[in-house]
């Protein structure tokens, strides 16, 4: 399965921005999906995850209250909505898929290519 990114950009402070990410030859329902981000010189950091029926979602607390993820099978699609962005958002946010919602990278099967989110203040 090769997962999509998209959305990433250069938002000031306080601002929003919405990644999408999007399988391609492959249905994305049967699996969980979780955003990571990441920084240079930094461990890959998980954000936010929901299950496959979209039943249940995690957020790290860094971002509790601030960004939602979201999913629409129908479409194919996984959504993080980020509202109340700050300059320490900054990050690569990588989207990625498993068998079962867990905030351990380790237990992603397959990851998409990245999308740079700037955050500037």
């Amino acid at each position: 399965v090769q997962l999509q990114a998209s959305g990433g950009g250069l938002v000031q402070a306080g601002g929003s921005l919405r990644l999408s990410c999007a399988p391609s030859g492959r249905t994305f329902s049967s699996y969980a999906v979780g955003w990571f981000r990441q920084t240079p010189g930094k461990e890959r950091e998980f954000v936010a995850g929901i299950s496959r029926s979209a039943g249940s979602t995690y957020y790290a607390d860094s971002v509790k209250g601030r960004f939602t993820i979201s999913r629409d099978n129908a479409k194919n699609t996984v959504y993080l909505q980020m509202n109340s962005l700050k300059p320490e958002d900054t990050a690569v946010y990588y989207c990625a898929a498993t068998p079962i919602l867990t905030n351990d990278p380790l237990k992603y099967l397959y990851w998409g290519q990245g999308t740079l989110v700037t955050v500037s203040s």
